[in-house]
């Protein structure tokens, strides 16, 4: 037996060991063929480690950014099943239980068999900057919106709705398809909104114009959408002259903080994760400046659970901290009470506030269902790290919201005024 047989036995050991101690249900496949257990189902869930390369890495350095590298160059893959498989399988012991009875022998004797092992390559998310918080400005904020949202039109197309809509979908049965959920999310949004024929609408964070379409169409509005992403635009652009809206619809590359004019109505939904926790004073300043005084605010954003402080609030877990690194540069979440209570220093009365994690968590796996479906056209589109890397996040995203790490609110609010609000006295008009 030479010495890359002998690391695979100890290996084989090694997996069999923690998968019972894990009681986890999933297989493994390795490089020569061979699989732990060995008599593991061909149809059975499994990981597949490509190379011995990989499991150098991951015991010299096993962390999230080991393992994302690993994903995206299919190094590591996941046969008869998907991410969402893989996250469903929760261990049946706690981590801290785990490491208390491994069997630290043969944990050292792979370690040892493995240290001197080249861990290959290629490793193509190691020059990705280091995130930071965003500063705020127009030029930053630019910069982070384009790394995400001008990817492709077309591959987010593959796995959109028909109307490209990319924020969370309103579920009125939870077997609906992705279509429906974002027609119904659009119109719940005009309805909290008691938009009015010859109303304004400001549309802050448009995405690709869905939502002032569709204003426009069905509640003979006046919008104006900006977004600092151009693909987003041109696709609007194009999208709003198609449908005849080119009086009544004006998009543009604009940062959010240098609108001008006043507006009835303005719809957030969105827009909050991406400007940074220190920058929210802005953000709420803002729309103070430029909505009416009996207009109305609808503000949508993912939150986080509060912590007992501030500062234990600020600190990003891990896996949050690689979502912007490498999906969502300088993002950050708020958590809700905290939205409430600045929405209130910043001179507004907030009316509801209303959750939907439970329709981000199905939006979000339509989401990777959808991708996964059109996987090669995605790959041809934007290449397969691109490709893989949106999978993953998608995926986190969908197995966070089921778990409840976090959330999505929607907030009405207008400003703070004596006398009636002019809201009516109750919301069955929102559920017609």
């Amino acid at each position: 037996m030479n010495a890359a047989e002998e690391r695979l036995v100890i290996l084989k050991k090694f997996l069999a060991h923690v998968r019972a101690r894990l009681g986890l249900d999933v297989g493994f496949v390795f490089w020569d063929g061979s699989t732990v257990p060995a008599d593991l189902a061909p149809g059975a869930l499994a990981i597949s480690i490509a190379d011995e390369g990989v499991i150098a890495a991951l015991l010299r350095r096993p962390n999230g950014e080991t393992l994302g590298n690993l994903w995206v160059t299919e190094r590591l893959d996941i046969r008869n099943g998907s991410l969402l498989d893989l996250g469903r399988m929760r261990p049946k012991v706690r981590t801290r239980q785990f490491r208390r009875t491994v069997d630290k022998g043969i944990l050292l004797r792979t370690l040892f068999k493995f240290l001197l092992v080249s861990r290959g390559g290629p490793w193509p998310l190691e020059d990705t900057p280091n995130e930071r918080p965003s500063d705020g400005t127009p030029a930053e904020n630019k910069r982070n919106i384009g790394y995400h949202y001008d990817v492709s039109n077309a591959f987010y197309a593959l796995w959109l709705d028909q109307e490209m809509v990319y924020t969370c979908g309103y579920f009125t049965d939870w077997d609906n398809d992705i279509d429906r959920v974002q027609q119904d999310k659009l119109e719940m949004i005009c309805r909290k909104l008691r938009l009015k024929s010859g109303e304004t609408l400001l549309d802050i964070g448009c995405g690709w114009g869905a939502l002032s379409c569709y204003a426009a169409q069905r509640y003979g509005v006046s919008a104006y959408a900006v977004t600092l992403s151009e693909q987003q635009v041109a696709y609007g652009q194009e999208k709003i002259k198609r449908l005849g809206l080119s009086e009544r619809v004006r998009m543009e590359v604009r940062d959010y903080s240098t609108v001008e004019g006043m507006f009835d109505k303005v719809a957030s939904i969105g827009l909050q994760e991406h400007i940074g926790i220190d920058n929210y004073p802005k953000y709420y300043q803002t729309v103070q400046r430029v909505l009416k005084q009996d207009g109305l605010f609808l503000h949508h954003a993912i939150t986080r659970p509060a912590k007992r402080d501030d500062r234990g609030f600020r600190r990003k877990r891990p896996e949050f901290a690689l979502l912007t690194k490498y999906i969502f540069p300088g993002g950050e979440l708020d958590h809700v009470g905290n939205t409430v209570a600045m929405m209130e220093r910043s001179g507004f009365e907030v009316h509801d506030v209303e959750a939907w994690r439970e329709h981000y968590q199905r939006t979000c796996k339509q989401w990777h269902d959808r991708l996964l479906a059109n996987y090669a056209a995605a790959v041809r589109e934007v290449g397969s790290v691109k490709t893989r890397m949106w999978l993953v996040y998608l995926a986190a995203c969908c197995i966070a919201f089921e778990r409840n790490t976090v959330g999505l609110y929607q907030t009405l609010a207008s400003k703070r005024r004596r006398g009636p609000s002019g809201l009516p006295p109750t919301r069955t008009d929102l559920y017609r």
